[in-house]
């Protein structure tokens, strides 16, 4: 019997939140501005008020104040990705190189994946055609804030697509 998720028990337990990192960093103070930050903000307390444990290097690193070195960052975010149940990104514009390896990763893992694709911009063809190798669901914002909603119900589609889509372990 399946049972469908409510406000105590989340359709998932775990994601990765992805998004451009090093080039948002100020060089003057090395850290994220507020405005930079603030999609990453709204996402992880947006997640985790529906008890989901969100795993993001932007946090982690204290917003650019505790940087990893590279040997260091690049194995912790990927074995996060491949222990998360869901990933989701802000690929970035310009494009992300970080981000897009990422996605890169998480497809790989055949994690289920969600876009968040700020309206009016271009995103490379990769990521314009990731739905054609991997389980996606876009969700283009003008505001994320109010987006949430969307956010909610493309987590839920992807989710369900890749249950249907997956094995049972």
């Amino acid at each position: 019997m399946t049972t469908q998720p409510t406000a105590a028990a989340p359709a998932v337990r775990s994601l990765f939140l992805a998004g451009p990192f090093i080039q948002l960093l100020d060089p003057a103070t090395g850290l994220m501005p507020d405005d930079a930050r603030a999609p990453f903000d709204l996402l992880i307390k947006h997640f985790e008020a529906q008890g989901v444990a969100v795993h993001n290097a932007h946090r982690r690193e204290a917003w650019g104040e505790e940087l990893m070195r590279p040997e260091q960052c690049t194995k912790l975010d990927q074995d996060e990705i491949r222990k998360a149940e869901l990933f989701v990104a802000l690929p970035g514009f310009p494009a992300s190189p970080g981000t897009h390896i990422e996605i890169g990763w998480a497809s790989a893992f055949g994690k289920p994946i969600v876009l968040l694709l700020e309206r009016g911009r271009e995103y490379t063809f990769l990521v314009q055609g990731l739905h054609t190798v991997a389980t996606v669901e876009q969700v283009v914002y003008t505001d994320l804030g109010t987006a949430l909603p969307g956010v909610d119900r493309a987590v839920e589609r992807v989710l369900a697509r890749h249950r249907e889509t997956t094995p049972a372990r």
